[in-house]
């Protein structure tokens, strides 16, 4: 079985596990869509820094026994506890990055789920010999709208910016 199709197959028995409470469902996609994970006492962290229900309750917009009845269902499931207890938390430099002298340019693509989407765009990057500072995906399995977001040193040239928008699996982009 291929990574992808494993990895869907997971979020999907994942899902499925929650299935009987859409509330718990959104407790675990946001956990997940956050890099948020679990202690191994159970307890919602970001990378080792503890975040009680409550505050997690509060964002989500569900009680806060819902959180802790989801932690330990996850916590349950022989399956979901090496992940959950595995997720770390990465840096986004995108609402900072002006202010830090990068550029970032996010791309929508066509088909989110296409192959050669990064590969097209760092190698436009790479030949406008730019610095790459940070790169990522939103997967399209946890967010409705699925982008690739690049973040360079610098200004990104318009003839980047013409090269990047002409690709083919490109629906749009925004600098």
């Amino acid at each position: 079985m291929s990574r992808n199709r494993q990895f869907y197959t997971m979020w999907n028995k994942i899902l499925s596990l929650f299935k009987d409470s859409p509330s718990q469902q959104r407790v675990v996609r946001f956990l997940i869509e956050n890099g948020l994970g679990i202690s191994e006492e159970g307890k919602v962290n970001a990378n080792g820094i503890e975040i009680s229900a409550s505050a997690l309750a509060r964002v989500i917009k569900v009680d806060r026994r819902v959180v802790d009845t989801t932690i330990k269902r996850i916590m349950d499931f022989d399956e979901l506890e090496p992940i959950f207890t595995r997720l770390r938390v990465t840096p986004d430099l995108t609402d900072v990055a002006k202010n830090i002298g990068l550029s970032v340019v996010t791309i929508i693509p066509k088909n989110a789920g296409g192959k050669n989407i990064v590969a097209a765009a760092v190698s436009v990057i790479a030949s406008h010999d730019l610095t790459l500072r940070q790169i990522f995906v939103t997967d399209p399995y946890f967010v409705e709208n699925p982008r690739l977001v690049i973040i360079i040193d610098g200004k990104i040239p318009a003839a980047a910016i013409d090269e990047l928008s002409a690709l083919e699996a490109v629906e749009s982009i925004t600098i």
